[in-house]
């Protein structure tokens, strides 16, 4: 039986984080692999930053793709065989699949807790009321070192400047709405909560 996360020490979450990264080796690309140690050291600078438990933060971080690179077929015999339930937007389109297989599989292999599997789940679409861990996740996946352009520099800027509410919101609204539109891909309803959430947290 998988020991849950919530019940590890430190030196047993030191030991996951290994496990992780062995079995992230495996079963990844090169490059996603690269992309998925990288975010979990950015994931590691943002929690000492905001006051987030860094061993949570980069567990999290380190299998937040673990389900990148496998195909839609995939995605839906995974769903089936493990009775998990897929919304019309999961069958139109495929944006939010990854963090929601992803987010079951650390739970059966690793017993990441609620709070982990949610971040993962969310990474890419967000979510109304987004924890810390949710925007830390969000962000470290998006401006990790590997990240280049403008846009991954512009991230990194606004968070050093004004913090991650900002930008988050600047990305929603500077590049994620913009480019579905200009791709003419459905925009999924997240992102609008996502938005109107993160405005009403930088009101208050």
């Amino acid at each position: 039986m998988v020991k849950l996360v919530e019940k590890m020490n430190q030196q047993e979450k030191e030991e996951l984080l290994e496990a992780i990264t062995r079995d992230l080796k495996e079963i990844l690309s090169e490059n996603r692999y690269l992309h998925s140690i990288s975010t979990m050291e950015k994931a590691k600078e943002l929690a000492k930053e905001y006051g987030q438990e860094e061993q949570i933060a980069m567990l999290t971080a380190l299998a937040h793709d673990i389900a990148k690179e496998m195909t839609n077929e995939e995605y839906f015999i995974y769903a089936k065989e493990n009775n998990i339930q897929l919304d019309e937007f999961d069958k139109l389109d495929n944006i939010a699949l990854h963090g929601k297989i992803g987010a079951h599989i650390a739970f059966k292999k690793y017993g990441f807790t609620k709070e982990m599997q949610d971040a993962i789940l969310y990474h890419t679409i967000g979510r109304e009321k987004m924890t810390l861990l949710d925007k830390i996740i969000y962000l470290a996946d998006k401006t990790e070192a590997r990240r280049e352009g403008e846009k991954a520099e512009k991230l990194r800027k606004i968070i050093q400047e004004e913090g991650i509410n900002q930008a988050i919101l600047w990305n929603i609204d500077y590049h994620t709405i913009p480019n579905m539109i200009q791709s003419q891909r459905l925009i999924h309803p997240n992102f609008i909560y996502t938005r109107n959430y993160i405005l009403e947290e930088i009101k208050k």
